[in-house]
């Protein structure tokens, strides 16, 4: 019986089995994905594993431990770079097996091992959680779509009913208003031409008499004209013979 042995034999020394593990190792880190059988495929995600727990550790001894395995360095420290991005919320379950069929040749079992990045998983329990929520409210939506059509029609005459009684509220009030102010611009018109009139006739009057005394008098008629002739000679006489009698009471 095979208590306590755990590693896989597949009709090699230890030295040829560890040497091959070792390149086959190295080559999934740098190239993301291997293809090989399925018993080499399993022991394989044993030895990746490892690796990454030393990546994810990420101290100095984790690193020289590493390189005893992995035979490049330059894969090594891509590998210590990026552990914590891709690694860093998982623990453990790193690597993917995918059986691809049988070889021609020996009818072997082929598989393909990759990595996994942590982000895919998150990516694919949230599309399914999605899908399942989405797939609940589609079932219930379809099942009310006839009442929520009649809920809608209903919302929308009582809607248009609301409009058209704003409307004809609106243009009651424009009207009374317009009214309004038609009868005050009328009342106040009466007023001042009442009040202009009473104030106009007293300027009217003042005008008049003014204009009265600047009018020229008519020319004197040819009677007027003899009739007013022997009175002016007659005040020249007198006028005359008033100093004629003081200078002849002078002489005396």
């Amino acid at each position: 019986m095979r208590h306590r042995k755990a590693v896989l034999k597949l009709n090699r020394t230890p030295s040829h089995r560890k040497a091959m593990f070792r390149n086959m190792v190295t080559s999934l880190f740098k190239y993301e994905r291997i293809q090989t059988t399925g018993a080499k495929a399993k022991e394989l995600r044993r030895w990746a594993d490892h690796l990454i727990t030393l990546a994810k550790r990420g101290d100095l001894h984790a690193r020289r431990q590493a390189l005893a395995i992995v035979r490049e360095k330059d894969v090594v420290h891509k590998l210590f770079e990026q552990a914590a991005e891709r690694y860093g919320s998982v623990s453990g379950g790193y690597t993917r097996i995918v059986k691809l069929g049988h070889r021609p040749g020996d009818a072997a079992p082929v598989s393909l091992v990759e990595l996994i990045y942590s982000q895919d998983t998150k990516k694919k329990k949230t599309k399914k959680k999605k899908a399942k929520a989405d797939a609940a409210p589609k079932k219930a939506t379809a099942a009310s779509k006839p009442a929520v059509d009649e809920e809608k029609k209903k919302a929308a005459k009582a809607d248009e009913k609301k409009v058209a009684e704003a409307k004809t509220a609106k243009a009651s009030e424009k009207k009374t208003k317009d009214d309004k102010a038609k009868s005050a611009a009328k009342t106040p018109s009466k007023k001042k031409t009442a009040g202009d009139e009473k104030e106009t006739k007293p300027a009217k009057e003042a005008a008049t008499k003014k204009k009265a005394p600047a009018k020229e008098k008519p020319a004197p008629t040819e009677k007027e004209a003899k009739a007013t002739a022997p009175k002016e000679d007659a005040d020249d006489t007198k006028e005359k013979k008033a100093p004629a009698k003081k200078a002849a009471k002078d002489e005396k």
